[in-house]
């Protein structure tokens, strides 16, 4: 029998994915346009014997977070742009004591309080840091509800496995929109916990115990080197992306991610439609960036051309890739504000006009 498909709103369908996936603990804060997530999770949470707790504040959740995933459960918060902003410190203190939890930012519009309209203003931040200190964390672009549905798998696999915060993003349309999802029968992978994790002490085992502080600054040093070997192989092994119409080698390659990519999809059709040869790569892993990917792409194209919904920071990783070896081209839309096809058709036209009278 086929999978039954279901058609749910994309918070709501990330909510049950999360619990399939065996998360049974979750503590948030409610921010527009995510609330679906949370009031989902207090639904459901009860029916399969799990803890849904509303905190007095982001802060409390992300610190709840740590306690949680310290104990060795899987365990989620979600929130939106400056509510995610205000656990940067928790998830800083998660990544130096290796404790894994999943973090769903789903980004509305920016600085400051903003609006509650899509954006995609926080690539720099959850790539680039997230918390102070040296440090990395796992983060994922889905473009659909069905792709969101199954990262929240992936996304607590690959906190298990490398101990670690792991974070989805998405811009307030994949949280908003309905779409049809089918949900894996598979059960959720387990992973070995007793070596670190604080469930007790047992006897004729040792203790353990959960820190993100070394006062000597040789140790901290070796902890951080320590860390960033796990970085290292977390960059050789996740990343991730999607090639679409690249195989005759575009003159132009649209680099969008997320719902941007979507549109931009649609835009390539158009395009190709018109006589002209672009196509699309899409990063699927924001952090690490898909750069063994780009590389071959870069060879073979004469100018790429971002599209984000925010000012240029996705764009900024392409440049990085390309190292001044072709053009990179920037439009986007900010404020909330959906760039639809017949823009970016209209952008990728001038600058193909633009390149061909170079």
């Amino acid at each position: 029998m086929a999978p039954k498909r279901m058609l749910m709103k994309g918070s709501e369908a990330i909510a049950e994915a999360a619990i399939r996936a065996g998360c049974h603990h979750f503590f948030g804060y409610p921010i527009t346009p995510q609330n679906e997530i949370p009031e989902y999770m207090s639904r459901r949470l009860p029916e399969v014997g799990g803890v849904f707790l509303q905190a007095e504040s982001e802060l409390a959740a992300a610190n709840m977070l740590y306690g949680a995933g310290g104990a060795g459960v899987r365990v989620m918060t979600s929130s939106s742009s400056p509510g995610v902003a205000l656990m940067a410190e928790a998830v800083s203190y998660m990544v130096g004591a290796e404790v894994p939890a999943v973090i769903v930012n789903i980004m509305r519009g920016g600085p400051g309080l903003g609006d509650i309209a899509p954006s995609q203003g926080d690539w720099g931040m959850m790539t680039k840091g997230f918390g102070h200190g040296d440090l990395h964390l796992p983060v994922l672009a889905p473009s659909t509800v069905q792709e969101a549905v199954d990262m929240m798998g992936l996304a607590f696999d690959l906190a298990d496995q490398y101990r670690t915060p792991a974070v989805l993003i998405g811009d307030g349309v994949i949280g908003q929109m309905m779409e049809p999802v089918v949900f894996s029968d598979k059960p959720p992978k387990v992973f070995e916990k007793s070596g670190w994790a604080t469930t007790g002490k047992l006897p004729n085992r040792r203790r353990n115990i959960i820190n993100s502080l070394h006062l000597d600054p040789e140790v901290m040093e070796q902890h951080v080197l320590r860390l960033f070997e796990k970085f290292r192989r977390i960059e050789e092994q996740e990343q991730r992306h999607e090639s679409y119409r690249l195989d005759d080698h575009p003159e132009l390659v649209i680099c969008a991610y997320g719902t941007t990519a979507r549109i931009a999809r649609s835009a390539v059709d158009e395009l190709r439609k018109a006589g002209h040869k672009v196509g699309l790569f899409r990063p699927i892993s924001a952090w690490p960036f898909p750069t063994r990917a780009l590389e071959p792409v870069v060879e073979h194209t004469k100018v790429l051309f971002g599209v984000e919904m925010s000012m240029g920071q996705m764009v900024e990783d392409v440049r990085q890739v390309v190292r001044g070896r072709r053009p990179v081209r920037f439009s986007g839309r900010v404020g909330g504000v959906v760039p639809s096809v017949e823009e970016i058709v209209g952008w990728v036209k001038t600058e193909l006009t633009a390149e061909a009278a170079a």
